[in-house]
């Protein structure tokens, strides 16, 4: 009777492991899923400046035409370790030259790298996942036009459980989704797109989960930052973030920087205002609009 016991054990645990693989496995597009033909790089330039791409990937302090050259290094110190931003320039070996179309939209849609490594979620693909597949292929065509760089990436620095990316599976089986974050109506479809997709706000002004998943019942309610420094304010129509401003005091701070008593943009926003500076008018509002609609969310009690 105990052989069986034994047997029944080993049994459950080799399903078990069976199970935990099949269900952490990487999510992938094949390549004939992705539509033939190179992307607009004048249209994949406009999803770059409101992606903020250089933000991350350009040289801490890179002005001008430096911002171009995406050679990864800048660190981010979390509570689950130090990431440090990949190389994305197209240089074939240091970068992602090599890459084909349907390696970036993995990466971007899936957050699976070429060799089907699950990548962190530092890398805000949770937001990606809502764009466009022609945006992504607009974008990848206007990336392969930028400067190459060899800078060799820096590893992370992330330690035991959360080294293991295999976990990662599991971990977007909670969060991945490419579904909108909020219902609205037709004519705010647009700043919805902008926000919760390329511009991907909610990264930083979504609370985060205790494993660092977003909180999309306080969707863009503000809290710490999840970079560790300091915190982010509330953009929904409560708490005592911007819920005083009007569509148009928004629509110009994200032109100007300037807020409605005068202040000016600060810290980490300064990069973010100097892209939303570049998109067109209309956008801006887009965007002011569907931040005045989405649900009001307090401070926490």
């Amino acid at each position: 009777m105990t052989g069986w016991v034994r047997l029944a054990g080993v049994a459950l645990a080799v399903a078990g492991a069976v199970a935990g693989w099949v269900l952490t496995a990487p999510e992938t597009l094949m390549e004939d899923s992705v539509p033939a033909g190179g992307g607009d790089v004048e249209r994949g330039q406009a999803i770059f400046t409101i992606g903020g791409c250089a933000s991350c990937h350009a040289a801490d302090g890179a002005k001008g035409e430096q911002k171009l050259i995406l050679a990864g290094g800048r660190s981010f110190v979390t509570a689950f370790g130090t990431f440090y931003a990949p190389n994305i320039s197209p240089d074939p070996g240091s970068g992602i030259g090599a890459w084909r179309s349907v390696d970036f939209v993995n990466a971007m849609k899936h957050g699976v790298s070429p060799d089907g490594s699950h990548y962190y979620p530092a890398f805000p693909y949770t937001s990606y996942a809502r764009v466009k597949t022609e945006d992504l292929l607009d974008l990848w065509a206007y990336m392969k036009s930028l400067p190459a760089s060899e800078q060799v990436n820096t590893p992370h620095a992330v330690g035991f459980p959360f080294s293991i990316r295999r976990g990662l599976g599991l971990w977007k089986q909670l969060y991945l989704d490419p579904a909108p974050v909020v219902e609205v109506a037709e004519d705010l479809e647009r700043g919805r797109y902008l926000v919760e997709g390329p511009g991907h706000c909610g990264e930083c002004h979504t609370p985060r989960s205790v494993i660092g998943g977003p909180d999309l019942s306080r969707w863009l309610a503000g809290g710490p930052n999840p970079d560790g420094k300091g915190s982010v304010p509330n953009l929904t129509p409560g708490g005592a973030g911007i819920a005083a401003w009007s569509e148009a005091d928004i629509a110009e701070y994200l032109k100007s920087g300037f807020t409605p008593d005068f202040d000016t943009v600060g810290g980490s926003m300064t990069e973010v205002v100097e892209n939303t500076g570049l998109l067109s008018d209309e956008d801006r509002r887009a965007i002011a609009r569907y931040l005045k609609a989405i649900p009001p969310i307090g401070a926490p009690k």
